[in-house]
């Protein structure tokens, strides 16, 4: 079995050493993605544009980055969606969007509070692997407005009705990668998407529509999966909207 090391609560499965990834698309050939056509299944290194700078590393402390997580769009501007077991573990959490090369354009954010779900929390429910955290304020100002703004988070949507461009930060890169597929459904509240060398540390990884939707985030079945070329996502449904509302009014 595959793992990689990461702070306690972390137990997404990932290859050790490092990622070999096919060669960079265009700037263009991403956009045209991210709205349906377009080389579905392929993972390239990120481009730096304002949809990946809403996408950001999660880092444990002082050390390194473990997970992923991206900016939603909320009345207090201030919250970030994850995978669950990626913040399960406590200690101080930090946030750093478009994150890359080892430096933090947008800075880098606290994280002040997380709500995950009782399912979770009580007994590591795979169809509960979603979580929302606050971020402090830096001088005055949400994460949106450094940032430009979040996804909006979306719950009911239909699996694969649409491509999704899912966009993470594996722990052997200091660039964020990304994939644009059709996912599946696995069960009636999980879904699958096909994206190579998503490996360890793209856990929360978001899964965007192009409405601009997080329809999905790397996590649920397997904590993301066992393999780095299969992904997994809970369904998106009444449970986590209600979890949504929740952290968005304590948000205000």
């Amino acid at each position: 079995m595959k793992r990689t090391i990461r702070p306690p609560g972390i137990r997404r499965h990932a290859l050790l050493g490092a990622v070999v990834l096919l060669a960079a698309v265009t700037s263009s050939s991403v956009a045209a993605a991210d709205a349906g056509p377009g080389p579905f299944g392929v993972t390239a290194r990120a481009v730096t544009n304002d949809r990946t700078a809403r996408v950001g590393a999660l880092f444990h402390g002082s050390g390194g980055h473990f997970c992923t997580a991206s900016v939603v769009h909320s009345a207090g501007r201030d919250l970030i969606v994850t995978a669950a077991h990626c913040v399960d573990g406590g200690g101080t959490l930090r946030f750093a969007p478009g994150y890359r090369d080892g430096k933090a354009p947008y800075g880098y954010w606290e994280v002040q509070g997380t709500f995950v779900p009782e399912g979770w929390t009580s007994e590591q429910d795979e169809d509960t692997d979603v979580a929302f955290a606050v971020l402090a304020e830096k001088d005055g100002k949400g994460v949106e407005d450094v940032v430009g703004g979040g996804n909006v988070f979306a719950s009911g949507r239909a699996t694969g009705s649409t491509a999704v461009t899912v966009t993470g930060y594996p722990n052997t890169l200091e660039t964020p990668i990304t994939c644009t597929n059709k996912p599946t459904a696995h069960s009636r509240t999980q879904q699958r998407i096909e994206c190579p060398e998503f490996a360890g540390g793209t856990s929360g990884s978001p899964w965007v529509n192009g409405d601009g939707e997080v329809v999905g985030i790397i996590g649920g079945h397997q904590q993301g999966g066992d393999t780095d070329d299969v992904s997994f996502s809970v369904v998106f449904g009444a449970e986590e909207a209600a979890l949504y509302r929740q952290a968005e009014l304590a948000s205000q």
